[in-house]
């Protein structure tokens, strides 16, 4: 299981914490691999980026209006977190939900 997100993020801490036997990614120094960002966006399609962060309020009126994974290769920090990846499955963000799914 691998667990896409940011070491100083509280909510992938949280989660990583919770699945003890996932591996933590950081995005910030790791790019996400193309083909689960792909499957991200076709599972989740804009919900990926993550429009209430610091990163999407600094951004300018042009750079809002890129292509979602384009922007989100340019400024990983804006993907909701954490993505994470158990076998063929994704998960998108820390909720009941995703807790769930994965027995915790």
């Amino acid at each position: 299981m691998i667990l896409y997100g940011l070491k100083t993020c509280d909510t992938c801490r949280k989660a990583l914490k919770a699945l003890p036997n996932a591996d933590l990614v950081d995005v910030s120094q790791t790019a996400v691999p193309e083909p689960v960002l792909d499957r991200a966006f076709e599972k989740f399609g804009d919900a990926v980026l993550n429009t209430r962060s610091t990163t999407w309020r600094g951004l300018d009126d042009a750079e809002r209006a890129m292509d979602p994974k384009t922007l989100l290769v340019a400024h990983p920090k804006l993907m909701k977190r954490p993505l994470i990846a158990d076998k063929d499955a994704l998960y998108l963000g820390w909720d009941k939900n995703t807790q769930a799914a994965l027995g915790v």
